[in-house]
């Protein structure tokens, strides 16, 4: 899903995206005049129809003023991308364009979500990025992901040059946000919060870089279930009539086969929000058949509702799509020329004479090759015992010819001690000398490790970093309710700017004449990637925790046993009683009482 919101700095008034191949956003371009997801720059004049649109307010009689023109717009859709290994990807993109000044202070929203709004304005946020996420992409069978994001939650703000005590603004945002999407980012606190010095730069119009202002934090362990889904859901500006209401939400299971997630980004110039969601649907798939519903109008708010189907794969018809659509679109998505059928929701004669939209796809043949992805990233934990480890992140450069730095971001919490000394990086077998190290060592209890650096892959290589680490022992109190099961590490983050897989191929002499290899073209160009490597399950030192019930189990018989028959002896009264005489002795003293003889 994708919701934008762009405020202007200053009294300038227009709206435009930059055009910045380092943004993620970008990474994932319009198709040609359809395609709607890459940036395009907005004219500063204000268009003859959006003039036209004046707010039906009541206008005194002798006083007649212009109406300001709507400054916001919706926009949503739908990509679905078959994938090599049988499972279907499924990207809903929500976006929402605000003009305005949050600095200044909101009392009126139209489309942008007012919960979000007032967060911007109070902590003073210059840009806003957060993500929920179930499961793990697996790159190599899937490819990489429109919009990555790890495993968990994770959460990355800019906050204003204007706020004067970050930490504290910080730790009262994540209460807050924790409240608005029902989740436990409260448990966001030091211990877990970084300040990266490279990674994470601005995605907006904003220039400035100073990392005093920026906190990242993620929280591997967080679980995404369907209670996640509706404050999510709500941020729309129409929660009934949306792509999202009427496929994501009717699914309320998430097996676990799944991969699943959900996001909201507001960068400077606009806020995007997301919904990812892949599921195994070989040899047929369908809307119907992945969300049990199919759909019968766009969102009425929206200035434009598609779905595209990504039909690059389908050279030699491996799949046939249904209904048919005419509309084509090309765009060059993460480096690689794409093709995508087109159904534009707000045209009527999409959905038929049925009035419904249930697009359908049937596979014919299960062969065909999947590109490997240029740059991809795993982590592990090695080692015995639970004094000692190490930590290994590999990161694959799979282009044939060209080599080109990454940028890795490495947090560690505190109970893992890191030894740097033992810090190696290796590629081909050979040492690769990082050309930058930002290490932030922990304090315990207090905040974890940080370790940045930039790192020059050689082509068609793997690149191995590893740093020894101890395990700490923690206090009774720290431990979870589970602590058997371990404690988990957030994943690296691995950031490049990757050539395009446009120029990697070999035989293009075949398809198009000689002279155009000697003309760069700007499809042959680097795109930005942010990737992400599985979360790490470490096990610590723990204490037998079942050996204060057994001693509390003995302790009690102990005292139950001893104490209790003492107690007894001690506070019970004794009493001599007699014995009760016999029938002949009872008859006998009657008798004898009648005669006025004292009893026997």
């Amino acid at each position: 899903m994708v919701i934008s919101e762009e405020p202007t700095p200053g009294n300038e008034q227009h709206a435009s995206v930059v055009d910045n191949p380092q943004t993620p956003a970008e990474t994932v371009k319009q198709p040609t005049e359809e395609r709607r997801w890459e940036a395009t720059q907005v004219d500063e004049t204000v268009p003859d129809d959006a003039a036209a649109i004046k707010p039906d307010l009541p206008v005194p009689d002798s006083v007649l003023t212009p109406t300001p023109p709507l400054k916001d717009e919706f926009q949503e859709e739908l990509v679905v991308r078959p994938l090599h290994s049988g499972d279907i990807y499924a990207s809903f993109q929500f976006r929402t364009v605000w003009e305005t000044d949050f600095t200044r202070g909101m009392s009126h929203y139209r489309l942008f979500p007012k919960s979000l709004g007032q967060v911007i304005s109070k902590f003073s946020v210059r840009e806003l990025h957060i993500s929920f996420t179930q499961g793990y992409w697996r790159t190599m069978q899937w490819g990489q992901p429109y919009l990555p994001s790890p495993p968990g939650a994770e959460l990355w703000v800019w906050f204003q040059d204007t706020v004067t005590d970050v930490d504290a603004t910080w730790k009262e945002l994540t209460n807050v946000l924790s409240g608005i999407f029902c989740a436990s980012l409260n448990f966001i606190d030091s211990t877990n919060t970084v300040q990266p010095s490279a990674s994470f730069k601005p995605l907006g119009i904003a220039n400035g870089t100073d990392h005093r202002f920026l906190r990242y934090a993620t929280l591997p362990r967080e679980i995404v279930c369907t209670e996640n889904l509706t404050p999510w859901k709500k941020l729309l500006p129409v929660c009934s009539d949306s792509l999202c209401a009427d496929l994501v939400y009717n699914r309320l299971f998430f097996p676990p086969s799944v991969n699943f997630s959900t996001a909201v980004s507001i960068p400077r110039l606009c806020t995007y929000g997301r919904c990812v969601r892949t599921g195994r649907a070989k040899p047929q798939w369908s809307l119907f058949k992945m969300f049990s519903r199919t759909l019968t109008e766009a969102c009425p708010l929206a200035s434009s509702s598609k779905i595209y189907i990504d039909v690059t794969d389908n050279p030699q018809d491996q799949f046939e799509l249904s209904p048919a659509t005419h509309l084509l679109s090309q765009a060059v998505v993460l480096g690689d020329r794409r093709t995508f059928s087109v159904y534009d929701l707000t045209q009527q004669v999409t959905f038929g004479t049925v009035r419904s939209l249930n697009v359908l796809i049937r596979w014919k043949s299960t062969e065909g090759d999947m590109l490997r992805p240029l740059l991809h990233a795993e982590r592990y934990v090695a080692g015995y015992g639970l004094q000692t480890g190490e930590i290994h992140t590999l990161m694959y450069n799979n282009h044939p010819f060209r080599s080109f730095p990454v940028l890795l971001l490495d947090s560690v919490p505190w109970y893992l001690r890191l030894y740097v000394h033992t810090l190696t990086v290796t590629s081909k077998g050979k040492d690769n000398k990082p050309s930058y190290i930002h290490y932030q060592p922990s304090k315990d209890r207090m905040r974890p490790h940080l370790l940045e650096m930039l790192v020059q892959l050689p082509p068609h290589s793997v690149t191995e970093v590893t740093v020894q680490f101890e395990r700490a022992l923690l206090k009774w109190t720290e431990y979870t309710p589970d602590p058997n099961h371990g404690f988990y590490v957030g994943s690296s983050v691995v950031s490049a700017l990757v050539p395009s897989t446009v120029a990697m191929n070999t035989n293009i002499t075949k398809e198009q004449p000689l002279f155009s290899t000697f003309f760069p073209t700007k499809e042959e160009s680097s795109y930005f990637i942010r990737a992400y490597t599985e979360p790490l399950l470490v096990n610590l030192p723990t204490p037998d925790f079942s050996m204060p019930y057994n001693v509390i189990c003995l302790t009690c018989t102990v005292v139950a046993v001893g104490y209790g028959s003492l107690y007894n002896l001690l506070t019970r009264s004794f009493q001599v009683e007699e014995p009760n005489p016999g029938l002949a002795k009872r008859i006998a003293n009657v008798i004898r009482k009648m005669r006025g003889v004292p009893p026997l």
